[in-house]
């Protein structure tokens, strides 16, 4: 933000410090009236014609700014995306087992990406591998829900689940 005798324009729209609307007056008459109440003379739309200042206490407002977007940065979720991975043949118990790690993770908050690596010729059996994504985003149903559908991108294939919102 401009402010105080980095305003350029040589008139501008007053605000005063209790927002009330003062007029056009000239930019010296403006700095004047600002430090006649003790305050800053902030240009609040330079693009207007003619600009848009304001008086008031620039100091106070920057720290204001500042602690709401401390505020925001606090109340922030950072999701996190794990990965599991599985394979086309995978065996029940082992699939179990990378459920279970799943739900782990949904549980707390974090997406999951489960992914199929094709080896060799496997790659030719896509319909096997879209089964075992798709049990997967079932046996999960109760705690996620599926972001994006299976889709292949060169020799694997994934899905992604979020956990579910709580509303």
């Amino acid at each position: 933000m401009i402010v105080n005798d980095r305003i350029r324009a040589n008139e501008v729209r007053l605000i005063g410090k209790d927002g009330e609307q003062i007029g056009v007056v000239q930019r010296k008459e403006a700095l004047r009236l600002a430090e006649e109440a003790n305050m800053d003379l902030v240009l609040v739309s330079p693009n207007a014609k003619p600009p848009v200042a304001r008086v008031m206490d620039y100091g106070k407002y920057r720290y204001e700014q500042q602690k709401k977007e401390r505020e925001a940065r606090k109340n922030q979720k950072i999701v996190n995306i794990k990965e599991i991975r599985l394979s086309p043949t995978i065996d029940d118990h082992d699939f179990d087992t990378k459920l279970r790690n799943a739900r782990k993770f949904l549980e707390k908050g974090d997406k999951v990406k489960v992914s199929i690596r094709f080896r060799g010729r496997a790659i030719t059996h896509k319909d096997i591998g879209r089964e075992v994504l798709e049990r997967m985003a079932e046996k999960a149903s109760d705690i996620s829900q599926v972001e994006s559908k299976a889709k292949m991108d060169g020799r694997s294939m994934f899905l992604m689940l979020a956990p579910k919102s709580e509303k």
